[in-house]
This record gives structure tokens, sequence and C-alpha cells, in this order.
């Protein structure tokens, strides 16, 4: 199991390595646009697949598991049935915007620059609704199934103000967005020059979580910059524990209160991300860990939890993205929680000082090209596993003024449409930019 960044489930494959034009009039290869015009087709299951892709991507993504991607996308949002335009960054690399049924999709699309031309990269960036008016996204997020809670906020140099939401005061299971927590801390103590964002940290080759880390060596030296980078901008897991760790537990706990958030002992102990895992999948574990108060639960963390060996974890539940204990074994924030959570970064990276926090969170904007457009700046965390859903933005418009649009969707019978409410939080990102 792991808790996926933004649009995770819809890579089909890590797209070929290819620099960006500059911002000028890029022309299409014809055969670019010759695949181009394959694409609907390949997308609806049909064409030429051994064709149409290069042998590397063909390795990494078999048929069957394309198959099972691309019909994942079609049931989510109708067939594809349009190419709408083509975005060109090189003469071989473009955004495309396919139209599906019920929602347009943003592809990158790359292209083998030698013949036979085929296809190396095919990424799904992201969905845009179909919905154009701030009322109409409030009821499509209203006719989801489960529940949903978002706030729309513009930052001052007070209290944040509320401009438009839903269940915002009420705490939703957020996934990997509690990451937020972590790197507030780090911004607090290398703000006041208690820690560098190159200190090393020395992996003691202790268990971790998948990501990037857990296969490392011990003795292996990682900085805080690149640990929290990870973290945020792909949610590698093993990063996060390690900074976790590093800056230690207790002081990430004394930050909730710090940044706002209302009911900080629901998520204390707080949690690391492997300790989750064995406590929603070692069997009696976690009802062993229910019963006891907030001492005894940290004993059983430090103790018992931390010599489980990672191979007795049951992950099936997230195999089969069924939710499980979400309401139970999860990190908790209202609406309003992550707009404060937000507001505190805004707040506290001001400056040359903050210059690093804050390119850290725009690495991954993690909304579309067209909502992105609209805005100056954009700061992303989100988070998934079965049956939960977070995507929080920190926005600049172009006039200067913050905002924070943030959402999230619980479900305790089924796995959450991670695509349609992506396009929802798009779409209310695009129409609540002001105007220029």
């Amino acid at each position: 199991m792991r808790l996926l960044p933004l649009l995770a489930a819809f890579l089909i494959a890590t797209p070929a390595a290819a620099p960006a034009a500059p911002l000028q009039t890029v022309q299409a290869d014809p055969a670019f646009t010759a695949r181009l015009g394959e694409l609907i087709a390949i997308l609806n299951g049909g064409g030429d697949y051994a064709a149409f892709f290069t042998p590397a991507f063909k390795e990494k993504v078999p048929k069957a598991m394309f198959d099972e991607v691309t019909a994942q996308l079609s049931a989510a949002s109708g067939k594809p049935v349009a190419i709408l335009s083509a975005a060109q960054e090189t003469p071989w690399r473009a955004n495309v915007r396919v139209q599906y049924q019920k929602a347009v999709a943003n592809v990158l699309l790359v292209v083998d620059p030698a013949p036979p031309h085929q296809v190396g990269g095919l990424l799904v960036r992201g969905f845009e609704s179909a919905e154009k008016t701030l009322p109409e996204v409030e009821r499509a997020f209203a006719a989801l199934p489960g529940d949903v809670g978002y706030a729309i906020a513009k930052l001052g140099g007070g209290a944040p103000q509320l401009l438009a939401g839903r269940n915002a005061d009420k705490p939703y299971a957020i996934g990997s967005a509690f990451k937020l927590v972590i790197l507030a801390e780090l911004v607090r103590a290398t703000n006041a020059g208690e820690r560098k964002w190159d200190d090393l940290v020395t992996l003691d080759g202790g268990p971790l979580p998948g990501g990037g880390y857990s296969g490392k060596p011990k003795g292996t030296q990682v900085s805080l910059r690149e640990l929290a980078a990870q973290m945020i901008s792909i949610s590698d897991n093993s990063a996060t524990d390690i900074l976790l760790k590093a800056l230690g537990r207790e002081k990430v706990e004394a930050m909730m209160p710090v940044l706002g958030i209302a009911d900080p002992a629901r998520n204390r102990p707080f949690l690391g991300t492997l300790e989750l895992f064995k406590l929603k999948g070692v069997a009696g574990l976690g009802e062993r860990y229910l019963k006891l108060d907030e001492a005894g639960r940290r004993k059983l963390l430090d103790g018992e939890v931390a010599g489980v060996p990672n191979i007795l974890i049951d992950a099936t539940s997230f195999t089969r993205k069924i939710p499980k204990l979400i309401d139970t074994f999860e990190w908790f924030e209202s609406p309003n929680d992550l707009v404060r959570v937000m507001d505190w970064l805004r707040r506290n990276t001001e400056g040359a000082a903050g210059a690093e926090a804050r390119r850290i969170l725009s690495i991954n904007p993690g909304i579309g090209p067209d909502a992105r457009g609209k805005w100056q700046w954009v700061g992303y965390k989100g988070g998934s596993e079965p049956g939960v859903m977070n995507m929080t933005l920190l926005l600049q418009a172009r006039n200067g003024d913050w905002y924070v649009v943030t959402g999230s969707w619980n479900d305790v019978q089924k796995a959450v449409d991670e695509g349609r409410f992506a396009s929802l939080i798009g779409r209310t990102a695009e129409l609540a930019a002001p105007a220029p």
C-alpha cells in the first residue's frame, strides 16, 4: 500500500526524457502528427499497440496492463472521442487535450524522433471537468457518493476569509496531505537556525515503507532538502518516515496547534506511514492500539509495532482498492485546518529564507495547465488511499493575492474516483482565480 500522489493512478508510462522548448511557436514533426492521429483508437483499446509504442514502453507497460488502465479511464470519464488541441513543447512532444465523453484529459505524448517514430511516453496529467461555474462544481461535489468537504479561502494579514465551502470544519482522512505538517516543522526549524536545508541524515538501515530510500544501504547520507522534495513532490513514503524521525515526532506534533489544526489530539501520536500500514495490515495490532491511552500507544509504537517485520503486513485492502479503517487509522484535518496550514506556510516562507520551501511546494503543481495558467504561482500537496482523497492548493493570483483551494473525499464503502475528484478540484481552482 502507498498513499498515491495526485494522478499516480493514471501514470501509463514515464515520458521519454526530452527538454521542453522555450516559449515560442513550435511546429509538430509530420511523424508526430501521424502518431497523434492514431491516439484516439489506441486509447479506445484499438489500433496497433505493438507498432504504436517503443519496445521500452512495451516492456514497462505490457498490453494487458495498458488495457486495464485505459479501461479505468473510460469507466471514469467515458470513451475518448476526439483530439481537441495539441500544444507542442518540441516537434516530438506535446500536451494533448483529449475529449472524453464526460471530461477533457490533458495527455503528454512523446514520440521518438528516430524511425519508426513510435510513442515512448504517454501520461495522463489530469482531467478537466465539464462544470462551467462554481455553483455547478458545488452540485457535482454534493452528488459524489460518501462524504465530501472543501474550502475556497482568501488569505491576507489576518485570519483566512472563507469564500465558499462545504463541511469546511469537518475533519476528514486526508492521506499524504499530512506531510505538510512535517514540512512545516522543517520550515520552522530552518527559519529558527536549528536546521539547515543541506543538513545530512544518515540512514540507519531500519525498515522503511516503499519509496526511493527503502533499498538504500545503511550509512547512506541524504540531505533534508532532498527528503522534503521527495516527500512533497512525489509523496515518497520512505523519505517521509526518515524525515519524521530526523525532526522528531514530538516536534512535529507540537506544530499542529501552531498551524491551527483544531483537534491535534486526534492525530497524536503522529504516525509515520509504515506505522499506519502495520496498524492496518497486521491482524489484531490495530485493535490493541485503539484500546490504549496516548502514553500506551506511544509505548506500543516504539516497541512491538517497530519490531513487526514488513513482510507481515497484509496489503490486500490496498491492492484490491478496498477502504479499510479510514475513519480510524489515518491523518485527520478539516478543509479549514488545511487552509490554516497553507496560510502558515505562506506567511513563514516569505523572502529569500523561504525560497527553498516554496520551490519544494511548487515542484508538482497538482492541477492541469489550464487551471495552473490562471495563477502566478501554485503550491500543492495531496494524498489518497482506497476510500480517501485530498487535494490542497496554495495559490498566488496574478495581482499578488493569495488563496487556498482544498478538498477531501472519504467513502468507507468503496474506492473514490480519483480522476473525477481531481478534475473538480482543478476546475474549482480555475474558476476561483480572480480576474487579472
